[in-house]
């Protein structure tokens, strides 16, 4: 048996070449001291819209590429922002309402007009987003969490403003703050 003091690259044992047994055909790719793992890649062809830098508008080609339905996931992205903020105002005017114990006519169709006014407060945050993340600050925006945050606030002042006018919540209100 060999020596065990030396080390164990010195102890291997060299094998002569032997006939009929080659080296095995090799890759294309093959270079001596690197390995290869799996296949190279082919490269992305998927683009991302960019913000044009003359006239500050998407490229023309990019624009045909992307379906509704994308933009219409896009709006999606935070809408429980909104919904959130829909609920506590529908809450809030259902108790102003019940509290004014008359016909539920006139504050349904302010409750309805708020909600009008809250999507046109949408689109109005989604257009000055466009306007100022897009196209002045070159950014692409992935969502609109940004436009429901902002509807979702107007939407919970809405519903304060219905409590507000309840004169038993005011009264309520006073007591547990003491004023």
């Amino acid at each position: 048996m060999a020596d065990q003091t030396h080390p164990w690259a010195e102890r291997t044992v060299e094998v002569p070449p032997q006939p009929g047994v080659g080296v095995p055909p090799q890759r294309d790719a093959f270079r001596r001291g690197i390995a290869s793992v799996g296949q190279r890649r082919t490269p992305r062809t998927e683009q991302f819209p960019v913000v044009g830098h003359d006239d500050h508008a998407w490229s023309g080609s990019e624009t045909s590429r992307r379906p509704m339905s994308w933009y219409v996931a896009q709006w999606r992205r935070g809408r429980e922002w909104s919904f959130a903020g829909a609920l506590f105002a529908f809450v809030c005017w259902g108790i102003w309402a019940i509290s004014g114990r008359g016909n539920l006519g006139a504050p349904l169709l302010t409750f309805v007009l708020s909600l009008l006014v809250a999507v046109g407060l949408f689109f109005l945050a989604r257009l000055v987003g466009r306007v100022i993340w897009e196209r002045q600050l070159g950014r692409i925006r992935r969502s609109a969490r940004g436009a429901h945050l902002v509807t979702a606030v107007f939407l919970v002042g809405v519903g304060v403003a219905y409590l507000q006018q309840t004169a038993w919540v005011v009264s309520v209100w006073n007591f547990l703050t003491g004023g």
